[in-house]
C-alpha cells in the first residue's frame, strides 16, 4: 500500500483546473446523495418497523432519553436538575451548548419546535459529514474511497443515532471537517471548527489534540516556527472546550465542577475498570452477550491497528485514538459505547480503502447489505432499550 504522509506531505490540489473541479464537485455530490439513501432507508424501515408496534418514530428520534434533556436546556437554558430517589443529582450541565443554542435559535427564527429543530440540525450535520468523510478518503485513498467512507460511516449497526436529535452528528461533522482542515493547511478554519466542536461533546478535546498534532508535523516538517494564521488556529483550538469547562466551575463555584457533574450521572475516567467488570460479568452470566461485547471490543482495537499499519495521518490516529479511549475506558451506561465510538470514523478507512479496490457491483452489493442490516438494527434498537 503507498505510504500516507502527514499534512505537510499530502499533495497540494489548490491548482486544478475547472473541469477537474467540476468531477470532484460531481463525486461530492454522488457521496453525499450515497449517505442520504442509506439514513432514508434506515428511517423507512424505522417507521414501518414502529408502525407494527404502534410507537412514533418521531417520538423516537427526538424526544426520548439526551434528546429530552437538550430540549429543555434549548428551551429554558441551563439550571434544571432531577434530584433522585437516593439524593443524586442529574444537572442538565453535563450537557454542551452548542446543539441546544442551535435548536433554540432555530425555534425562535421558524415555526419548528425546539425538538424538531433538533432533528434538522443532525440531519444538516449528517450531510456536512458525509461531505467532509468523502474530502479526507478521497485525499488519503482516491474518489471511491471517500464514497465508501461516506456511506460506511452512515451504515454502521448504530448508525439510526445520526437521525436523532443527539449531538453525535453536529460533533462528528465539526470533527471531520476541522481535521480535513488541518490536514490541508487552513488552520484558521482547523481551530474555529476544534473551538465549535469542543461546545458540542467532551471529547472535543480530541479534536483538539489532533488540530494541535497536525500542526505539529507541519512544524517539524519544515522545521520552522509557526506562522500568524497558524498560531491564531492552535489558540481558538480549545477555546471551546475549556471555555465551557470553566463557565460549569464558576457556577458551581468549584474547580472540578465540570467533573463533579459527570461523577453524578455515573460517568468518569476509570481506565476501563468498570467496563470490563461489566463484560465479565455477562461471560459468567449470559456468556454469549459476554462474547459479543469482547468481539465488539476486539473488532474496534483490531480497526485501530490496521488505521496505525495502514501509516495514516498522525491527526486522525490521535483523534480516532483519544474517541476510543474515552468510550472504552470511562465509566457510565455501557449500552452508549457504540454510540459514544460514531465520531471515531477514521476506523472506518481500512474498510473503505478495500471495497475501493473491489469491483464496483461488489463494493455496492456490499455496502447495500450492510445499509439493509444497519436499518433493521437501528429500528429494533430504538424500538428496544435505544440509546440512554
Amino acid at each position: 500500500m503507498t505510504e500516507l504522509a502527514d499534512a505537510g506531505h499530502l499533495r497540494n490540489r489548490t491548482d486544478v483546473s475547472p473541469d477537474v473541479r467540476a468531477t470532484e464537485r460531481r463525486r461530492v455530490v454522488t457521496a453525499v446523495l450515497a449517505y442520504a439513501g442509506v439514513r432514508a432507508l434506515g428511517l423507512a424501515v424505522l417507521a414501518v418497523w414502529s408502525a407494527t408496534r404502534g410507537t412514533s418514530p418521531h417520538t423516537l428520534l427526538a424526544a426520548r432519553w439526551d434528546s429530552l434533556w437538550y430540549t429543555r436546556v434549548a428551551e429554558g437554558w441551563y439550571g434544571y436538575q432531577v434530584r433522585l430517589p437516593e439524593g443524586g443529582v442529574h444537572s442538565d450541565l453535563a450537557f454542551f451548548p452548542l446543539l441546544p443554542a442551535l435548536e433554540r435559535g432555530f425555534a425562535q427564527l421558524s415555526p419548528l419546535s425546539a425538538p424538531d429543530a433538533g432533528l434538522l440540525v443532525s440531519a444538516v450535520a449528517s450531510l456536512a459529514t458525509a461531505w467532509a468523510l468523502y474530502l479526507v478518503g478521497e485525499r488519503l485513498h482516491g474518489p471511491r474511497a471517500g464514497v465508501c467512507l461516506a456511506v460506511l460511516w452512515g451504515a454502521v449497526p448504530v448508525g439510526v443515532v445520526q437521525s436523532m436529535a443527539y449531538s453525535e452528528s453536529l460533533f462528528t461533522a465539526l470533527a471531520a471537517w476541522a481535521l480535513w482542515a488541518a490536514l490541508t493547511g487552513r488552520w484558521v478554519w482547523a481551530g474555529t471548527l476544534a473551538a465549535l466542536s469542543g461546545l458540542t461533546r467532551p471529547v472535543g478535546a480530541a479534536v483538539v489534540a489532533g488540530v494541535w498534532c497536525a500542526a505539529l508535523c507541519e512544524l517539524w516538517r519544515r522545521r520552522r516556527g509557526p506562522g500568524a494564521r497558524m498560531a491564531l488556529g492552535l489558540l481558538l483550538a480549545p477555546a471551546g472546550w475549556f471555555g465551557f469547562v470553566a463557565w460549569v466551575g464558576v457556577r458551581t463555584r468549584s474547580v472540578t465542577g465540570y467533573l463533579d457533574v459527570q461523577g453524578q450521572w455515573g460517568n468518569g475516567f476509570d481506565g476501563g475498570w468498570a467496563f470490563a467488570r461489566f463484560v465479565w460479568e455477562n461471560l459468567t452470566g449470559t456468556f454469549v452477550g459476554g462474547l459479543a461485547l469482547l468481539a465488539g471490543v476486539a473488532l474496534v482495537l483490531w480497526l485501530y491497528a490496521l488505521c496505525v499499519r495502514q501509516r495514516q495521518p498522525s491527526a486522525l490516529l490521535v483523534y480516532a485514538g483519544i474517541v476510543v479511549a474515552l468510550a472504552l475506558c470511562a465509566k457510565g451506561y455501557f449500552g452508549s459505547k457504540p454510540r459514544l465510538l460514531l465520531p471515531a470514523f477514521p476506523l472506518l478507512l481500512p474498510c473503505a480503502a478495500a471495497l475501493s479496490r473491489w469491483r464496483p457491483a461488489r463494493a455496492a452489493l456490499t455496502l447495500g447489505a450492510l445499509a439493509a442490516a444497519s436499518a433493521v438494527y437501528g429500528a429494533w434498537w430504538l424500538n428496544g432499550s435505544g440509546p440512554p
